[in-house]
């Protein structure tokens, strides 16, 4: 059944394009704002459109930023020695809310996934070896998720870093095969993170 009004069809369709948005909750969110004060509502676009426009990637790790280099890069209290790899934003946001990791990030964008045509010049790794290359690292932890194209990853990573004598090491596998380290509660991944294990055991 179609709605009595096109703007209101309009914005439930493209409500329910956010991901784990369904079509019923989308036509709730449409009513809800539909219902709030005009400034309010001008208050919600202006900062998703501010958001859209004005994000910045860090030229460091390549997390989001309101700056050319994030906060986390120009912490002076972190540990440059020690970079972690993760596969997107997400993973910095839930490694960050565990309160256990004081080193620094690498976002590489994605994982090594021919099936989806994801492959090595896809991935933010040219800039990982530059980092490497030009400061003192002393480990590497490869937090990508536990699946086979994370694992492929990470075992390319593996491969293309021992030349530089670096610690490479990876989560305990306190995580479950397949599962998405944005889900993971934050303890385990906490734990996780303080029992690394050397990368090729």
């Amino acid at each position: 059944m179609k709605n009595s009004s096109k703007l209101l069809e309009d914005a439930i369709n493209e409500i329910a394009k956010l991901p784990g948005i369904g079509k019923k909750s989308a036509m709730r969110m449409a009513l809800f704002l539909l219902n709030q004060p005009t400034e309010m509502v001008d208050n919600f676009a202006k900062t998703i459109l501010k958001l859209r426009n004005e994000i910045l990637f860090c030229k460091i790790c390549n997390n989001i930023s309101d700056f050319e280099i994030c906060e986390i890069c120009n912490n002076e209290k972190r540990d440059f020695s020690t970079i972690c790899v993760v596969e997107s934003i997400r993973e910095v946001l839930a490694i960050e809310n565990t309160h256990q990791y004081s080193g620094v990030y690498h976002v590489l964008g994605g994982i090594l996934s021919p099936i989806d045509g994801v492959g090595i010049k896809d991935l933010n790794i040219e800039n990982l070896e530059k980092r490497i290359q030009e400061n003192s690292i002393q480990e590497l932890i490869l937090a990508l998720r536990p699946t086979f194209e994370g694992d492929t990853t990470n075992y390319y990573l593996n491969r293309k870093f021992k030349p530089y004598n670096l610690k490479i090491t990876t989560l305990a596998r306190g995580i479950a095969v397949g599962d998405e380290l944005e889900y993971t509660d934050e303890v385990t991944l906490g734990r996780s993170i303080l029992q690394r294990i050397p990368f090729e055991n």
